[in-house]
């Protein structure tokens, strides 16, 4: 987490551009989830996101991604490292439609340490506020939910992955 703490006074960035196979999301970053909001533009600028999947996706409830079945995502991880990143629910957000939040990790996790490498979009109209208070919600969707409702309308298989890959092209720094 030091390293985030210096990264984030040098890195003030907050707007991403997402690319998808469905067309474009453009994110707004909370500078009060700061670890948060450093990670995802560390990940950005390493590129970590580009070729990973929409891989859970249940239609009026949420939309997760980066992840991959591929090797390449795989690599990608052990060359930039295993770590998670401390729960930090208690700035006022809600898991309101839109907002942009941090899974819990598959590691043996009984304080629901967040997964750096993976996020989830709330898509449920009037929010999903069960989730608050467990999760980090980090930032929110800007431009292009839209798309996010196209995504969660596909066809998916009995483990919410959709039948047919969606991938994240590109993310982008806009801000």
């Amino acid at each position: 987490m030091e390293f985030f703490l210096h990264y984030e006074k040098e890195h003030k960035e907050n707007k991403v551009r997402m690319t998808t196979d469905f067309g474009v999301i453009d994110i707004l970053l909370f500078e009060e989830t700061k670890f948060h909001r450093a990670n995802f533009i560390f990940l950005t600028k390493q590129k970590y996101f580009n070729g990973t999947q929409f891989y859970r996706v249940i239609d009026n409830f949420m939309v997760q991604a980066g992840n991959s079945d591929d090797k390449k995502t795989a690599r990608k991880r052990k060359r930039i490292g295993r770590y998670l990143l401390p729960k930090d629910t208690n700035r006022g957000f809600k898991h309101d439609r839109g907002v942009i939040s941090m899974p819990s990790s598959e590691i043996d996790n009984p304080h629901k340490l967040a997964s750096p490498y993976e996020f989830f979009i709330v898509q449920q109209q009037g929010g999903a506020h069960y989730l608050d208070g467990d999760y980090t919600i980090f930032g929110k969707v800007i431009n292009g939910m839209d798309v996010v409702d196209k995504i969660a309308a596909v066809d998916t298989d009995e483990a919410d992955w959709p039948l047919k890959n969606i991938y994240i092209k590109n993310v982008e720094i806009i801000e």
